[in-house]
């Protein structure tokens, strides 16, 4: 537990300005064109949100639990991004490189603002299809943060996780409902034409090491973890109406063996699900998803910080409805993810319930008010636990 829970103390507060949604904002705002002549195009698109954040921590025994305030970023990290695009021969060929960074500067290192490229990937697209080469989000659980209805909010500040104090972002619905789809370089095949409607992507992924034991060998063993295939990952949507109601569904889901040099050290077997639908109608949007798996880090699909992953379950599940009226969205949301022990080294139930209101401004400009609780549960003895109530107001700027 101990190592698991160390290693993703340090990894948050440093490396996860990264959550992000382009569909979601590209699709609300259009980029701002800086060239388009001779069918080549340049163009850019940012994001920026600051939050006043006040968190009650309550956590097993006294030492942690505290009301802090932090003026910090939401769950969508700041950000500016570049596209590229140009015709020729018969192709489509596009790009897109984006820069992620945090507001907050640290304690300890000052003005170091981590900037994160966290997209950095070229496309070629014909008649047969289109081909993503780079760096990019993966599919595995894809949809299922895309589509979250408090992307544009707060969410998760879990405590345990390291995320009232931490300098990077809050977490959404990130274990409590999915893991996040880290980018990770990849080669990524879609056909958008099959249906319509129907979209399908299949791709091969920079594989990660989840069998990797403690590195200063002090048990006696000496390992590398390692993959002699890549890491699978895909995705099938369909969209369609039924009367007046917009439909979205959507399955996805990645597949990986990482081996060890040490026989002592037993393969792991990655393997997981993800679905979901969601229905609009009118102002109204109901969404539902979830995930099941198995040999994955309930956190994060890359496996960040490196915990020892056993092939023990974990499953999540996120509810969701929103109403709109005018220029205002009311959102509620219920997320639960039950993991066997690959999160923190021990069995534990995570959930996150939530309630936001924003407030459309103009086409750049949006208020959100948000007041969530997040709560841990040890099961099997474990002393985890936490409790931990965050009312979150801020303000929105992209373009």
């Amino acid at each position: 537990m101990n190592k698991n829970n160390t290693a993703i103390r340090r990894f948050l507060p440093l490396s996860l300005v990264s959550i992000g949604a382009l569909g979601f904002l590209q699709a609300a705002v259009a980029d701002i064109t800086l060239y388009d002549k001779d069918d080549t195009t340049f163009s850019t698109d940012g994001y920026f949100n600051t939050f006043y954040v006040n968190s009650d921590v309550n956590r097993n025994g006294e030492t942690y639990d505290r009301r802090q305030s932090r003026v910090k970023m939401g769950f969508l990290p700041n950000y500016i991004g570049f596209n590229f695009g140009k015709k020729i021969d018969g192709l489509t060929l596009t790009g897109r490189s984006s820069f992620w960074v945090t507001i907050n500067d640290s304690e300890q290192d000052g003005t170091n603002t981590a900037i994160d490229v966290r997209q950095f990937y070229g496309n070629v697209a014909g008649d047969w299809g289109e081909v993503l080469i780079g760096k990019d989000f993966g599919l595995f659980s894809r949809s299922n943060i895309f589509l979250d209805e408090l992307l544009a909010g707060f969410g998760n500040a879990s405590d345990t996780l390291g995320l009232v104090d931490g300098k990077g972002v809050s977490f959404g619905n990130i274990g409590t409902g999915y893991p996040y789809p880290f980018p990770t370089s990849q080669i990524t095949y879609r056909n958008n034409n099959l249906v319509d409607g129907l979209r399908v992507a299949v791709g091969i992924m920079d594989p990660i090491d989840t069998n990797q034991i403690d590195k200063d060998a002090s048990n006696g063993l000496n390992d590398k973890a390692y993959q002699d295939n890549p890491r699978y990952e895909s995705e099938v949507s369909y969209q369609f109406d039924v009367g007046d109601a917009q439909i979205y569904s959507w399955v996805n889901g990645g597949y990986q063996t990482s081996k060890n040099t040490n026989h002592e050290v037993d393969d792991v077997t990655s393997k997981g699900l993800g679905y979901g639908i969601q229905a609009k109608m009118g102002g109204i949007s109901l969404t539902g998803s979830g995930f099941t798996a198995k040999g994955i880090n309930p956190f994060f699909t890359n496996n960040a910080g490196e915990a020892a992953l056993r092939e023990v379950d974990s499953r999540g599940m996120l509810l969701q409805g929103s109403y709109t009226w005018g220029k205002n969205r009311l959102a509620l949301s219920f997320g639960e993810t039950r993991d066997d022990g690959n999160g923190l080294g021990t069995a534990a139930d995570y959930s996150t319930q939530g309630v936001a209101y924003f407030r459309t401004i103009n086409d750049n400009l949006k208020l959100v008010a948000e007041y969530n609780v997040y709560q841990i549960d040890g099961r099997k003895g474990s002393t985890v636990s936490e409790d931990t109530d965050t009312l979150a107001l801020g303000a929105v700027l992209n373009w």
